[in-house]
């Protein structure tokens, strides 16, 4: 194996990402759906953001945090299915080195970028519903521009020393890395030297940003739920449980996967490989998928503007 050096340290030219060991009869035609749900990502996503962009009545917060969202779930499953699709049609296993540690930088940024939108979707969905006359004055664009900044520059700032730190520690002679993408600790686990503050520094990192997203998530979906029991329509309660339930679940269906991946690198040791693999795509390909449908499809502005458009009229 050619090994490059530095100063300070010394790294491989290239790792090779095995794909899913154990099922390597099955990836060309497990290539198909991974596909599929590449394309309704960058497709929806894209019209959701076509649609925001041209219709003025849409510059409203919750569709701005739908806009930042979108422009999220592009960059994420960009960083990481075409590479998997090449792994499954092409065998095309190699990964430069520093293509392996900006892919961790963007897979890690990114996901920590949306959960951040989703924070931020969920306090405007609780300002709306909670304080209606005031939801205007409260968010206004200014103010939502300053939070999507904000939760832009924590995920870059935050991330940043995983690439900075692993950088400049030496590698061993083992270079196979067994998943379809770079991730931080499977990185980590190549590294011939201490890695106790690295790993450290993640736990910090992912505790206390994504422990605080899901505090702040949590807490407003129960102060909405108590906003909505206390309306005196039925049907208008049953509307409002179901836009809250749809909601959560993508929220689950990114939290769940990347916690149960999170755990499973440090402490999950008797976890079959492949179920860890499986999760830890989950969430990279499943929430950029179901977020133009959830949030956009279901959302009766986008919903009429998109059916104008199919019909002929001004999109």
């Amino acid at each position: 194996m050619v090994l490059a050096s530095g100063n300070s340290s010394s790294h491989p030219a290239f790792f090779i990402l095995l794909g899913i060991p154990g099922l390597e009869c099955f990836q060309f035609w497990m290539a198909f759906p991974f596909c599929a749900m590449y394309a309704v990502a960058i497709i929806g996503n894209i019209t959701l953001l076509h649609v925001i962009r041209i219709d003025h009545t849409l510059h409203e917060p919750m569709y701005l945090f739908l806009a930042m969202l979108a422009i999220t779930d592009l960059v994420l499953s960009s960083s990481t299915q075409p590479k998997m699709l090449a792994i499954f049609w092409f065998h095309a296993h190699e990964i430069e080195y520093h293509a392996c540690l900006i892919q961790v930088f963007f897979i890690h940024a990114f996901s920590s970028v949306e959960s951040g939108v989703l924070m931020a979707m969920a306090l405007d969905r609780y300002v709306a519903i909670c304080f209606p006359l005031r939801h205007s004055s409260i968010l206004t664009p200014s103010v939502v521009i300053r939070l999507g900044a904000v939760v832009l520059l924590r995920g870059l700032l935050w991330v940043s020393p995983f690439c900075l730190m692993v950088s400049r520690m030496p590698f061993c002679q083992h270079q196979v890395i067994p998943q379809l993408y770079c991730e931080h600790m499977a990185v980590l686990k190549l590294v011939c030297a201490d890695t106790s503050i690295n790993r450290g520094y993640g736990l910090f990192v992912a505790f206390s940003m994504g422990g605080f997203d899901m505090i702040v998530i949590s807490t407003s979906y129960v102060m909405i739920l108590r906003a909505v029991l206390q309306l005196p329509s039925g049907e208008a309660r049953l509307k409002a449980f179901g836009t809250c339930a749809s909601h959560i679940c993508v929220i689950l269906a990114l939290y769940i996967p990347a916690l149960f991946s999170f755990l499973t690198h440090r402490f999950g040791h008797h976890v079959p490989q492949v179920v860890h693999i499986l999760f830890a795509n989950l969430y990279l390909l499943v929430p950029p998928m179901l977020n133009p449908i959830i949030y956009g499809v279901r959302t009766k502005q986008i919903r009429d503007r998109i059916t104008q458009g199919c019909s002929g009229k001004d999109l």
